[in-house]
C-alpha cells in the first residue's frame, strides 16, 4: 500500500460509504457533519452494511475495525491544508449554509483538489466541459456563487452510482447499501492530482475485509477514467428514474418510475444519452439503458430527491433543470423532461409556501 492519504469528506451520510472504502484500504478520513453526527461518530464510529458476493445477507463493516483512522468535526473546526483530497458528498443546497460555504472558500484558498460524489455536478466542474455556456446553468443551483472561488483544474466529478440510505429506525451513523456499484471518477487536469485518485483506486481494489477468518472482497470500488464525460452517465439514470419518482401529489419508487412504462423510460434515458454525446461524450462513456433498467429492479424506494420533496424540503438538487438548460443550448427538447421539471417546480413552490406560513 502507498503512504496513507488524509481525505476530508463533506457530508456523513453518503460520505460514510466512501470513507469506509478508504479506511479499509488504509487511508484516513475526516467527516464534516452536524453536531449530533460529530458526537456519535467520534464516540462510536460508523457502520456500513452492504451485500458481498458469495455471502448471504448484508456484511456489517464498522469503521473501528478498519486499518484507517476516522474522525468527525463541524465545518468551522477544519483546516483544509492538512488534507490531500476533499470529497464533496453533501446535497447541493447544503453548501449555501454559511459555515459550509466558508469552508469551501478555505478549501479554494488552500488549493486542495476536490472530488464531487454529488448527483448535482459542482458548477466549477461544468467549466471543464468544452463549449458549454456555464453562466446559463447558474439558475439551476440553489446558490451558484458558492462555487465561484474554486478552480476547475482542481475539481473532478465522480458518478455516484452506488445507492445507499440511512435506515430510519437506526442511529445516524448507520448506512445501508442497496446497490453496490462503483464510483466512476474523471481524472483531474494535472497528473499529480490524478495520481492521488489512481493510488486510491489501486488500494481500494487490493483491500480485503476479514469475516470469520476469510478475506472477503467488498463491492463499491473507485474507477478512474480519462474522459471528463464518464460521470455524466448518471444524468440519464437520474432523469429516467430518480426525478420521474415525482408525481403530482405523491412519489413512487424508482423501480416503478422506470418499469411502469419501459418504452417511455427508455426514450427519456436515450434522449439524455444523446445530449451527452452532443456535449462530446463517446458511447463507451455511457451506460446502456438495459443495464440501468435491470439495476432499477432492486430500487424499491423513491429517490432521495422525491423523498425530500415529500418531506417538505424547500430546496433540492435540480439535475432535472440543469439537463433541461444544457439541452436547450444544444437545440434539444424533451416533453417528458419538461413535465418533470414543472412537477418538481410545483412541489417546491408548495413546500416553500408551507415553510413560510
Amino acid at each position: 500500500m502507498s503512504t496513507p492519504y488524509n481525505v476530508l469528506i463533506l457530508g456523513a451520510s453518503y460520505g460514510s460509504l466512501l470513507a469506509t472504502k478508504l479506511l479499509l484500504a488504509g487511508h484516513n478520513a475526516k467527516l464534516v457533519c452536524l453536531p449530533a453526527e460529530v458526537q456519535l461518530i467520534n464516540a462510536e464510529g460508523t457502520i456500513v452494511r452492504m451485500p458481498a458476493k458469495g455471502r448471504e445477507g448484508l456484511v456489517e463493516v464498522r469503521s473501528r475495525d478498519l486499518p484507517g483512522k476516522l474522525s468527525a468535526d463541524g465545518p468551522d473546526a477544519i483546516d483544509p491544508s492538512g488534507y490531500d483530497l476533499v470529497a464533496l458528498a453533501m446535497q447541493e443546497p447544503q453548501y449555501r449554509s454559511p459555515s459550509v460555504r466558508d469552508l469551501l472558500d478555505r478549501i479554494a484558498k488552500a488549493r486542495i483538489p476536490c472530488m464531487s460524489i454529488m448527483n448535482m455536478p459542482p458548477l466549477t466542474y461544468l467549466k471543464r466541459l468544452p463549449g458549454l455556456d456555464v453562466e446559463a446553468c447558474r439558475s439551476a443551483y440553489t446558490d451558484p456563487s458558492v462555487w465561484d472561488n474554486l478552480d476547475p483544474a482542481l475539481m473532478t466529478l465522480c458518478s455516484p452510482d452506488p445507492q445507499a440510505f440511512r435506515p430510519p429506525e437506526e442511529k445516524v451513523n448507520v448506512l445501508q447499501v442497496r446497490l453496490p456499484t462503483n464510483f466512476k471518477a474523471a481524472r483531474f487536469e494535472s497528473e499529480e492530482h490524478t495520481d492521488i485518485l489512481r493510488k486510491l483506486e489501486a488500494d481500494i481494489e487490493a483491500s480485503r475485509f476479514e469475516i470469520d477468518g476469510a478475506k472477503v472482497e467488498l463491492p463499491v470500488k473507485l474507477k478512474v477514467h480519462n474522459s471528463v464525460y464518464v460521470p455524466l452517465a448518471k444524468w440519464a439514470m437520474l432523469i429516467a428514474g430518480n426525478y420521474r419518482c415525482v408525481l403530482e401529489d405523491t412519489v413512487r419508487p424508482i423501480k416503478e418510475a422506470v418499469h411502469s412504462n419501459l418504452d417511455e423510460s427508455r426514450a427519456v434515458y436515450n434522449w439524455v444519452v444523446e445530449l451527452c454525446l452532443k456535449l462530446g461524450a463517446s458511447e463507451s462513456d455511457m451506460v446502456p439503458f438495459e443495464k440501468y433498467a435491470n439495476a432499477a429492479l432492486s430500487l424499491l424506494s423513491p429517490s432521495s430527491a422525491a423523498r425530500a420533496l415529500a418531506a417538505g424540503a424547500p430546496y433540492i438538487e435540480r439535475v432535472d433543470r440543469l439537463v433541461q438548460i444544457i439541452a436547450a443550448q444544444k437545440g434539444m427538447k424533451s416533453e417528458a423532461l419538461d413535465r418533470t421539471v414543472a412537477l418538481v417546480d410545483s412541489w417546491l413552490e408548495r413546500n416553500r409556501k408551507k415553510a413560510a406560513a
